[in-house]
């Protein structure tokens, strides 16, 4: 397990949702403050707030990766698609993994619900959400694409 694995495994049970435990476990490398990212991630948990869409641990890493890669240009297409074909990139590693980046396809097997009302984090809740493996899934991912693609200075 990496260093940020351990790091969001570990704000997810503080009580972190998915999203918000991903990016701001890249805190040191992205440079954000980190109630901002707990802010910015906050709408991200559940699969988009909670209507279960794209895992929040997927949008946490695409976050972090665009902090750290991504393009600020709006007329530079070349760029844009260099950055989209990496965010596939990190999708489809964690497909490899869990077979889906669809929060209401990876809790398949649980009774999970739409509603914003957010369950109550119990030992009971813990022991059944497979959350934390995707949590680490995603955390991993992104660790080895930073080893892999050092962060060029001035981004």
């Amino acid at each position: 397990m990496s260093i940020h694995s351990e790091k969001a495994c570990k704000l997810f049970a503080e009580g972190c949702n998915c999203s918000q435990a991903v990016l701001a476990a890249f805190n040191d490398v992205t440079g954000l403050d980190p109630e901002l990212a707990l802010k910015l991630s906050s709408s991200f948990g559940g699969g988009m707030g909670r209507m279960r869409e794209v895992c929040g641990a997927c949008s946490g890493m695409f976050m972090a990766a665009g902090i750290l890669y991504g393009y600020s240009s709006t007329d530079d297409d070349k760029e844009k698609a260099e950055h989209y074909k990496r965010i596939q990139a990190l999708a489809a590693e964690f497909k490899e993994e869990h077979r889906t980046i669809i929060c209401r396809e990876l809790l398949k097997n649980l009774s999970v619900t739409s509603s914003p009302t957010p369950d109550k984090r119990t030992e009971e809740y813990y022991k059944v959400r497979p959350c934390v493996r995707f949590v680490r899934t995603a955390a991993e991912i992104l660790d080895r694409y930073i080893e892999e693609n050092p962060v060029k200075s001035g981004k």
